[in-house]
């Protein structure tokens, strides 16, 4: 028989998160944005919880091609543009709306020869230094773009860098307003982050918000706040089970490098999974575990196939008992990704996307349909 650690991806729990985005913004259209292959999550898996967006946004040429072969039929928003001059070929083609943020990406506009001119996203650099025009070249990148017949409506786009901290956005709203006054088109400019913690202003929802990492059931600005805080639902599910029980007595070490010395006699369960399957290998000792869905913490270094776990408040537990690595545990129970993220110094965006291929995946929604 196979190992027994599989992931669940839950498209139902995504789309109640992509609703809460939309309580929270009602007077936006909102992107559910989907690079990174859902987040790790698979598009074609978490297919059905994207249905109540109003456009979807990625990276890749190829899937803008997946959805629209799954049948989207809604706006389509390539976030980094486009990477040479052919991409314009398929863009035409899709019906794709692309981001601008370079003079090299308007040469190649200019060049391109289309009988449906294409809708932009004019990007500006508004503080995060990334991609975009800054303010002093923002005007002149708006002119030149409309002025070519190969575009038909430029909207306007910038990223915040702190709208998960104490900084703030409010210092790139006001360059963004002031550099992009009178200049007409829609505007684009919250993130997950600034979803949650900024929409109350008009001016930070403006036209198009779009929502990340929230979709999948992830607070951006763990651990000031978490996702029982902001309402959201994991939408990936971690589990293995224990394959051996050890007794230890103290002196007792676990693992490679002996990180872990046991202080007292406890019981220790271990469990299939390992830095092979995504799990990360720099969590410490402590990094929360559910074991038959009661919170316990890990012990010593993860191995490739393997990590130990204390079943101190677990007596109980034994071979074949549920571990839930992260997401929805038995009996309704949860453990946010952000909180083993955390314990391995790391973010729940990584570990998502590191969810390796050796991984069983299927898809179940918490609530069972008719």
């Amino acid at each position: 028989m196979p190992r027994p650690i599989e992931a669940l991806v839950h498209p139902d729990a995504l789309a109640r998160n992509l609703a809460s985005a939309r309580r929270r913004t009602p007077d936006a259209r909102l992107w559910a944005v989907i690079k990174a292959n859902a987040y790790g999550h698979g598009i074609e898996r978490i297919w059905p919880g994207l249905l109540g967006a109003d456009g979807l946004a990625m990276l890749d040429l190829d899937e803008a091609q997946r959805v629209r072969d799954l049948g989207w039929r809604g706006p389509v928003l390539l976030l980094e543009g486009c990477f040479e001059p052919r991409d314009l070929e398929l863009c035409s083609r899709l019906n794709l709306w692309h981001v601008v943020h370079c003079d090299e990406q308007i040469d190649w506009l200019a060049a391109h020869k289309t009988h449906q001119p294409h809708r932009v996203f004019l990007k500006m650099n508004s503080g995060m230094n990334r991609l975009g025009f800054t303010a002093a070249h923002l005007r002149s990148a708006w002119a030149r773009l409309d002025a070519l017949p190969q575009v038909d409506e430029i909207s306007l786009v910038t990223h915040f860098s702190d709208a998960d901290g104490p900084r703030g956005v409010s210092h790139q709203v006001e360059a963004f307003v002031q550099a992009t006054r009178d200049l007409p088109g829609e505007r684009s400019l919250s993130n997950s982050a600034a979803i949650l913690r900024h929409a109350a202003a008009a001016d930070v929802r403006a036209d198009w918000v779009r929502s990340g990492i929230l979709s999948y059931g992830s607070a951006p600005d763990f651990p000031e706040h978490d996702i029982h805080h902001w309402g959201l639902v994991p939408a990936m599910t971690l589990r293995s089970r224990l394959i051996a029980v050890q007794q230890l007595q103290p002196g007792d070490s676990v693992g490679y490098g002996s990180r872990f010395v046991a202080e007292r006699a406890m019981r220790i369960g271990i469990v299939a999974c390992g830095y092979a399957d995504g799990y990360p290998r720099l969590a410490a000792s402590g990094t929360p575990v559910l074991v038959d869905g009661v919170r316990t913490g890990t012990v010593g270094r993860v191995s490739m196939d393997m990590l130990a776990v204390d079943l101190t408040p677990v007596p109980a537990a034994g071979f074949g008992s549920e571990v839930t690595l992260w997401g929805h545990g038995p009996r309704g129970t949860q453990l946010s990704i952000d909180e083993v993220a955390h314990g391995a110094g790391t973010i729940g965006y990584e570990l998502m996307c590191a969810l390796a291929q050796r991984v069983p995946v299927r898809v179940v929604d918490l609530t069972p349909q008719d």
